[in-house]
Protein backbone atom coordinates (compact mmCIF):
# COMPACT_ATOMS: atom_id res chain seq x y z
CA UNK A 1 0.00 0.00 0.00
CA UNK A 2 1.32 3.39 -1.23
CA UNK A 3 0.42 6.13 0.86
CA UNK A 4 0.61 10.13 0.94
CA UNK A 5 1.09 9.91 4.87
CA UNK A 6 0.19 13.92 4.98
CA UNK A 7 -2.85 13.75 2.92
CA UNK A 8 -4.28 10.82 4.25
CA UNK A 9 -3.39 10.65 7.96
CA UNK A 10 -4.00 13.08 10.69
CA UNK A 11 -3.32 13.40 14.51
CA UNK A 12 -6.25 13.35 17.61
CA UNK A 13 -5.16 13.71 21.01
CA UNK A 14 -7.17 11.25 22.89
CA UNK A 15 -9.71 12.44 25.65
CA UNK A 16 -10.88 10.71 28.74
CA UNK A 17 -14.04 9.84 27.32
CA UNK A 18 -12.31 7.99 24.13
CA UNK A 19 -11.81 4.45 24.01
CA UNK A 20 -7.73 3.85 23.80
CA UNK A 21 -6.83 1.68 20.76
CA UNK A 22 -4.94 -0.87 23.35
CA UNK A 23 -4.35 -3.39 20.67
CA UNK A 24 -2.19 -1.01 19.03
CA UNK A 25 -0.40 0.13 22.76
CA UNK A 26 0.14 -3.82 22.65
CA UNK A 27 2.35 -4.17 19.73
CA UNK A 28 4.79 -1.95 21.46
CA UNK A 29 4.50 -3.18 25.15
CA UNK A 30 4.44 -6.44 26.56
CA UNK A 31 1.66 -6.16 28.80
CA UNK A 32 -1.83 -4.15 30.25
CA UNK A 33 0.02 -3.93 33.47
CA UNK A 34 2.98 -2.31 31.92
CA UNK A 35 0.30 0.17 29.61
CA UNK A 36 -1.45 0.53 32.76
CA UNK A 37 1.11 1.74 34.73
CA UNK A 38 1.50 4.92 32.29
CA UNK A 39 -1.53 5.36 30.10
CA UNK A 40 -3.30 7.80 32.71
CA UNK A 41 -0.45 10.03 33.78
CA UNK A 42 0.18 10.50 30.09
CA UNK A 43 -1.19 12.22 26.78
CA UNK A 44 -2.42 10.11 24.17
CA UNK A 45 -2.42 10.78 20.20
CA UNK A 46 -4.23 8.50 17.20
CA UNK A 47 -3.33 8.86 13.97
CA UNK A 48 -6.32 8.05 11.60
CA UNK A 49 -7.37 8.17 8.01
CA UNK A 50 -9.08 11.10 7.11
CA UNK A 51 -11.82 8.97 5.50
CA UNK A 52 -11.99 6.50 9.06
CA UNK A 53 -12.42 6.14 12.77
CA UNK A 54 -10.50 3.86 13.41
CA UNK A 55 -6.63 4.56 14.51
CA UNK A 56 -4.06 3.26 12.42
CA UNK A 57 -1.41 4.34 15.22
CA UNK A 58 -0.99 5.70 18.27
CA UNK A 59 1.62 6.90 20.76
CA UNK A 60 1.69 7.99 24.48
CA UNK A 61 3.67 10.89 25.69
CA UNK A 62 4.45 11.31 29.26
CA UNK A 63 5.75 15.19 30.48
CA UNK A 64 8.78 14.14 32.46
CA UNK A 65 9.89 18.26 34.10
CA UNK A 66 10.17 21.52 32.36
CA UNK A 67 12.12 20.32 29.67
CA UNK A 68 12.19 16.86 28.78
CA UNK A 69 9.15 14.44 27.53
CA UNK A 70 9.12 10.93 26.87
CA UNK A 71 7.79 7.91 24.37
CA UNK A 72 6.09 6.08 26.82
CA UNK A 73 5.19 3.99 23.64
CA UNK A 74 4.54 4.15 19.23
CA UNK A 75 3.01 1.44 17.35
CA UNK A 76 1.70 1.64 13.71
CA UNK A 77 -1.02 -0.73 12.60
CA UNK A 78 1.00 -3.91 10.82
CA UNK A 79 -1.06 -3.26 7.48
CA UNK A 80 0.72 0.48 7.64
CA UNK A 81 4.06 -0.37 8.55
CA UNK A 82 6.91 0.18 6.18
CA UNK A 83 5.28 3.19 4.73
CA UNK A 84 7.16 5.90 6.71
CA UNK A 85 4.11 6.01 9.13
CA UNK A 86 6.62 5.46 12.00
CA UNK A 87 8.99 8.27 10.80
CA UNK A 88 5.82 10.86 10.41
CA UNK A 89 4.65 9.92 14.02
CA UNK A 90 8.58 11.17 14.99
CA UNK A 91 7.53 14.46 13.20
CA UNK A 92 4.44 15.14 15.10
CA UNK A 93 5.73 14.25 18.36
CA UNK A 94 8.57 16.46 17.91
CA UNK A 95 6.18 19.48 17.05
CA UNK A 96 4.19 18.20 19.76
CA UNK A 97 7.38 18.48 22.16
CA UNK A 98 7.94 21.99 20.98
CA UNK A 99 4.70 23.48 21.84
CA UNK A 100 5.31 21.86 25.26
CA UNK A 101 7.99 24.01 25.47
CA UNK A 102 10.00 20.91 25.67
CA UNK A 103 13.75 20.48 24.16
CA UNK A 104 14.41 16.82 24.73
CA UNK A 105 12.47 13.44 23.90
CA UNK A 106 13.30 10.50 25.28
CA UNK A 107 12.50 7.03 24.26
CA UNK A 108 13.47 3.62 25.28
CA UNK A 109 13.49 0.34 23.63
CA UNK A 110 15.25 -2.79 24.55
CA UNK A 111 18.90 -3.34 24.09
CA UNK A 112 18.89 -5.80 21.55
CA UNK A 113 15.77 -4.56 19.35
CA UNK A 114 18.62 -3.44 16.25
CA UNK A 115 15.41 -2.74 14.05
CA UNK A 116 13.75 -0.08 16.67
CA UNK A 117 17.02 1.10 17.56
CA UNK A 118 18.00 1.72 14.39
CA UNK A 119 14.81 3.26 13.42
CA UNK A 120 15.51 6.13 16.29
CA UNK A 121 18.65 6.49 15.27
CA UNK A 122 17.79 7.26 11.47
CA UNK A 123 14.78 9.87 12.80
CA UNK A 124 17.23 11.76 15.24
CA UNK A 125 17.95 9.90 18.41
CA UNK A 126 21.09 9.29 19.91
CA UNK A 127 21.99 6.36 22.33
CA UNK A 128 22.22 8.11 25.34
CA UNK A 129 21.98 5.60 28.49
CA UNK A 130 20.81 2.08 29.64
CA UNK A 131 18.36 0.97 32.46
CA UNK A 132 19.91 -2.06 33.24
CA UNK A 133 17.67 -5.33 34.13
CA UNK A 134 14.58 -2.84 33.36
CA UNK A 135 12.55 -5.98 31.85
CA UNK A 136 13.16 -8.22 34.93
CA UNK A 137 12.46 -5.67 37.16
CA UNK A 138 9.46 -4.35 35.75
CA UNK A 139 7.56 -7.42 34.39
CA UNK A 140 6.25 -10.28 36.60
CA UNK A 141 7.04 -12.86 33.92
CA UNK A 142 10.26 -13.36 31.40
CA UNK A 143 9.73 -11.60 28.18
CA UNK A 144 11.28 -13.27 24.96
CA UNK A 145 11.73 -11.66 20.91
CA UNK A 146 13.06 -13.68 18.56
CA UNK A 147 14.10 -16.62 21.28
CA UNK A 148 16.37 -13.68 23.46
CA UNK A 149 15.22 -13.20 26.90
CA UNK A 150 14.93 -8.99 26.93
CA UNK A 151 16.70 -7.38 30.23
CA UNK A 152 18.11 -4.35 29.24
CA UNK A 153 16.33 -1.20 28.34
CA UNK A 154 18.21 1.25 25.88
CA UNK A 155 17.36 4.91 26.18
CA UNK A 156 17.50 7.27 23.09
CA UNK A 157 17.29 11.03 23.35
CA UNK A 158 16.52 13.55 21.02
CA UNK A 159 17.69 17.15 21.23
CA UNK A 160 15.06 19.91 19.53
Amino acid sequence: MILDIEKSLRIERKTSTDSIPFDLLLLADETMEAIDRYVNDSDIYVAKQHNSCNPVAVFVLQLLNPVEIEIKNIAVAENFQGNGVGSWLIKMIRQIAMQYGRAIIWVGTPDCASREISFYEKNGFKKAGMKKNFFIDNYPDPIFDNGVQLTDMVMLKMEI
